[in-house]
């Protein structure tokens, strides 16, 4: 029996092997003749791999900042219906630029997008009756003399093509209309006034729907039905979203632009991922045994298919993204680490290695359910308010943390059973844990907040220092102070992610002295777009002096203007207020599911710490502040918070096991019992991150550094400040521990 048993394990365990591959051979080549795999069929973002760039002009002469700043804001949040990457920035005082990632056929972009104009919803009056079908009919120009308007787009919260059933059952295309609150009340008594009659809705001037009103709307959600295809509902719902904005935009000018980063980017990175994954693999093998041999193969699964689902999904992947698949990554490794860690306990205890097993997997499942459901909570809370990279972050990490929940809880597990029952079942294989010297960590914590208390001070007298010189607390780069823009004719093309790129990269950061520059190709011309932090008239002049003598670039043929930041000052604000929420939405989870708002509370404030932390970093070492900022901070938020919650879950077991234990006995014992997985965690994101650093092309170096520190940062402050704040929190010096309920 248990040679056949044998037999069996190996047959699944080999074909797991061939799924795996067979998988892996799809990601990277295809399945079917000329196809291309999932993993280079990827959308990815501007800055990998460019994309279409519409220019718009207000048709207000001296339109006012603030609706200048309103409309893009707006726009911005529209043109994320094509892709949660697109970028929306102003030029100058009256334009404003769009660019959209993975679409190359700007006619397409702009027959879909259209101009985005106004939009309005109007009810007839009793004068109005005998015209309304003639002016829909013929969809002639919209007289609203006869209307009552009944609200306008910015009442309109999203407009999105949807399903619905017909009276037979049949399946149909519909517009879904989500209202705002204001928007809510005044269509619910439109519609109560006009049951029976049509609404219509105006764009620019021409009715483009006029729904029939069936009954009362109050709550918000309706929906407008007509004979569409998806392309007329989704042309419909586009100009309806589009309308939202304060300003007319009329379309002055659109190319195609490369990318900024380029495919060596892209090269070096997937090229980086691999060698960090290969280090980790064997780092698991050779820490871990059978089980760590087990999670390499999970591992592995799980890679292909995050690539198959990026691909599925047709998520758009940039830097951003990228850090949300390090992250769920680093956390696929954790969730190993855990249940590994637990099964050398329980063998440790004496129990036989298949009842080890079960147990360390049992054991695990509270901290990574509420390492991963917290960090879930996070993305979630993201994804919905936050716009442009938040999002894309977002999307690309709860995808992760759910897949690498799947694969530390199902499929190491299988692997790892069948490895068991293939007759690798002795302790030797396994591991023992080793009981270490217990360190107080409670009774020397004031010395692990001295050293964070002096790089704090440091940081904020060389933020001072920085101010006082004119250089900024902070090195804030394009994606956040705009800057100067240059479109260049040359003689001949350039590929910006070319060797002669790189050249005219360097001779124009030396001409304007500052690393801050993103060149990109403009398609089917030898334009480079040129753009960098705002320039004064001598350094515009010397660069335009350099270009000409160096390149033979006609001076009088290059144009430029001020653009804004793409992150602007409302993304910035959504971005603050999305971590807000997100932090006192992972407070009331922590505080639910642990029954102690003390450790909600001290996990928050150990975040705060890692996230002044890695600010004193950007302080310190001048690292540009951009776009990839923001996903930084975000990934060391939710790194940092899954390795408190692990010490926190150990806390609170602990307290059932030694009630009759002090408080700070049973911290103590807590962070010495979950140290080597606070450390092996750490290294390994850190191996996969520093090899990313090394590899990479100089903005991802920037990206990475942070990255790195936050490391560093979040295993501090879990090992040395979480569970001691606790501790401090609950107030209970030299006291017994509380029983708590079994």
């Amino acid at each position: 029996m248990k040679k056949k048993r044998k037999w069996k394990s190996l047959l699944a365990l080999l074909l797991i092997v061939i799924v795996i591959g067979a998988c892996g051979y799809v990601a990277m080549f295809g399945a079917g003749h000329g196809a291309q795999g999932s993993a280079k069929n990827i959308t990815l973002g501007l800055d990998l791999a460019g994309g279409v760039s519409i220019t718009y002009q207000a048709d207000e002469e001296n339109p006012s900042a603030e609706d200048m700043s309103d409309t893009t804001y707006k726009l911005q949040r529209r043109v994320e219906a094509y892709s949660t990457e697109a970028e929306v920035y102003q030029e100058g005082s009256n334009r404003i630029s769009v660019e959209i990632p993975g679409y190359y056929d700007s006619e397409q972009v702009l027959s879909e997008l259209g101009n985005p104009g106004t939009v309005e919803f109007y009810e007839p009056t009793d004068d109005a009756a005998a015209e309304d079908q003639i002016i829909f009919s013929l969809g002639g120009e919209f007289d609203s003399e006869n209307y009552n308007l009944v609200m306008d787009g910015n009442d309109v919260a999203d407009a999105q093509v949807a399903t619905e059933q017909d009276s037979y059952g049949n399946s149909q295309y519909v517009v879904a209309l989500t209202l705002t609150e204001e928007g809510t009340q005044k269509f619910a008594e439109a519609t109560e006034r006009n049951v029976g009659n049509p609404i219509y809705i105006v764009y620019d001037g021409e009715v483009i729907s006029a729904p029939t009103v069936n009954e009362t709307i109050s709550d918000g959600q309706c929906s407008i039905q007509g004979n569409f295809t998806y392309d007329t509902a989704n042309s419909l719902a586009t100009s309806i979203r589009l309308g939202a904005l304060k300003l007319n935009l009329t379309e002055i000018q659109s190319s195609v632009v490369g990318a900024r980063l380029g495919e060596e980017a892209v090269t070096t990175s997937l090229m980086a991922g691999a060698v960090g994954l290969a280090i980790i693999m064997v780092f698991m093998i050779v820490i871990y045994r059978i089980p760590g041999l087990a999670s390499a193969i999970a591992l592995l699964f799980y890679v292909i298919i995050m690539l198959l689902l990026l691909n599925g999904l047709d998520v758009t992947l940039t830097l951003p993204g990228i850090a949300g698949i390090i992250l769920s990554i680093g956390m696929a490794v954790d969730a190993n680490v855990i249940i590994f860690t637990r099964i050398k306990e329980e063998i440790s205890a004496g129990k036989s290695v298949r009842n080890a097993i079960q147990a360390g997997f049992h054991k695990a499942l509270s901290a990574i359910l509420d390492g991963n459901i917290t960090t879930l909570i996070a993305a979630a809370v993201l994804y919905l308010m936050g716009s442009g990279s938040i999002r894309g972050f977002a999307t690309t990490l709860a995808l992760g943390v759910v897949l690498s929940m799947f694969t530390a809880l199902a499929v190491t597990r299988l692997i790892l059973l069948l490895f068991y029952n293939m007759g690798l079942d002795q302790e030797k294989y396994y591991g023992k844990d080793a009981r270490l010297k217990t360190f107080k960590f409670v009774a020397n914590k004031k010395y692990f907040y001295i050293l964070p208390a002096v790089i704090l001070i440091a940081g904020v007298i060389c933020m001072g220092i920085n101010h006082t010189n004119g250089n900024g607390i902070l090195n804030y780069g394009l994606d956040f102070t705009g800057g100067t823009s240059m479109t260049v004719p040359f003689n001949e093309e350039i590929q910006v992610t070319s060797d002669a790129g790189s050249q005219l990269l360097e001779a124009i950061t030396d001409t304007v002295g500052s690393g801050d520059v993103q060149l990109q190709n403009v398609q089917g011309s030898n334009d480079i777009v040129i753009k960098t932090q705002t320039l004064d008239q001598t350094t515009r002049e010397n660069l335009r002096t350099m270009l000409a003598e160096q390149y033979g670039v006609d001076e009088t043929a290059i144009t430029e203007t001020n653009v804004s930041g793409v992150v602007s000052d409302e993304m910035q604000r959504d971005a603050v207020i999305s971590v807000v929420i997100a932090g006192i939405c992972m407070l009331i989870y922590i505080w639910i599911r642990f029954k102690d708002i003390t450790f909600g509370a001290s996990a928050v404030l150990a975040l705060l710490h890692d996230v002044l932390m890695v600010l004193m970093v950007y302080a310190f070492v001048r690292i540009p502040v951009g776009n990839t900022f923001i996903a930084c901070m975000l990934t060391i938020v939710g790194y940092s918070i899954n390795a408190t919650i692990v010490i926190f879950d150990r806390i609170r077991e602990n307290r059932r096991l030694m009630s009759t234990e002090s408080l700070e006995s049973i911290v103590d014992a807590s962070i010495n019992q979950t140290l080597t997985r606070s450390i092996n965690t750490s290294l390994t994101t850190f191996i996969s991150i520093c090899v990313l650093y090394i590899m990479g092309v100089t903005s991802i170096r920037e990206f990475a550094l942070p990255l790195m520190a936050g490391i560093i940062c979040g295993a501090y402050s879990s090992i040395s400040i979480s569970g001691t704040l606790w501790y401090i929190m609950r107030g209970r010096t030299g006291e017994k521990s509380v029983k708590v309920q079994k």
